[in-house]
């Protein structure tokens, strides 16, 4: 039975009237509310995820996203109620700055300052050179990269967007009332999130004894010799077999995505972990596999 919307709370409908999953699926059809736009973003899952969470015994006390980046699941299950709260971890520093600055006093100011921002070319230089130490400005400088870097690529060394979306140049990617929007949102469901700035794995450590915990760990792809991972993020070393390892330690469920490599396959079957590789679309519309990696999913209905 569906769970009850908590007062104030907008309950999405579900993407699919019952369980049967496109087998790709449409990321427009998908509810959007994230402020980023992230490489390796995971809009597309956002039905499995439902999926998966309607499976359980009980609606889980705490949904635990490590790696957290734009946090579009997190925030999903939020949004509808899918978990009594939800913890977001991020260890990059600008990434979490814009977490915390949407989840304290400061999101008004946030919200208002892309609302009145002139974006140019010169005034994005402008405020991207600019040093700053104060933590609600960097958030709104990480948004402000996110938004006009190609691909959303926040690593050093990306490029600036240059034709852009219909022709549009650097502003294609910009929509301040929409993100304007999006922050406040979020800012009005706070007392569900705690975000926490620091190392995922740590934090999977912390609570690997909790049954009432639920895990969506999504990874940098960098297993298996793979580079997008560590062209893509700041924090992109990690070591997988240990990742793995610590999974296998977790008192409660928990679902792994990965890209679709012989390493990754091979890590899994070691600690016995059920794997199904699910179709997508990538950011260049071309149909490629991911893999869901967990204890058991049999909850997904095709093969």
């Amino acid at each position: 039975m569906p769970h009850s919307p908590r007062p104030g709370i907008t309950q999405q409908l579900p993407l699919f009237e019952d369980d049967r999953l496109a087998h790709i699926i449409n990321v427009a059809s998908v509810p959007q509310c994230s402020v980023f736009r992230y490489p390796g973003g995971k809009t597309w899952l956002v039905p499995y995820i439902r999926q998966w969470l309607r499976t359980q015994s009980e609606r889980p006390s705490t949904f635990i996203e490590p790696f957290a980046g734009g946090g579009i699941v997190g925030l999903t299950v939020a949004f509808e109620n899918l978990a009594e709260h939800v913890t977001l971890v991020e260890l990059d520093e600008s990434v979490a700055a814009v977490w915390q600055t949407m989840l304290n006093d400061d999101a008004a100011w946030l919200a208002d300052r892309i609302l009145v921002f002139d974006l140019t070319a010169q005034t994005v230089e402008a405020e991207l050179s600019r040093l700053t130490d104060v933590r609600r400005e960097i958030a709104f400088q990480t948004i402000l990269k996110n938004r006009v870097n190609r691909g959303g690529i926040l690593a050093a060394g990306a490029g600036r967007i240059k034709n852009g979306e219909s022709g549009k140049g650097l502003a294609s990617r910009w929509y301040p009332a929409t993100l304007s929007r999006r922050i406040l949102e979020i800012a009005a469901i706070r007392e569900l999130i705690t975000f926490i700035a620091g190392d995922g794995m740590a934090i999977m450590r912390e609570c690997a004894d909790r049954v009432d915990a639920i895990y969506f760990i999504d990874p940098p792809y960098t297993a298996g010799g793979k580079r997008a991972g560590s062209r893509l993020y700041t924090h992109a070393a990690l070591d997988h077999e240990a990742l793995f390892a610590l999974a296998d330690t977790l008192a409660g469920n928990f679902l792994m995505t990965y890209d679709d490599a012989a390493d990754v396959r091979t890590l899994a079957a070691r600690y016995h972990f059920d794997v199904r590789a699910v179709p997508m679309k990538n950011t260049h519309h071309a149909q490629m596999n991911e893999l869901l990696i967990g204890h058991d999913l049999s909850w997904l209905n095709f093969r």
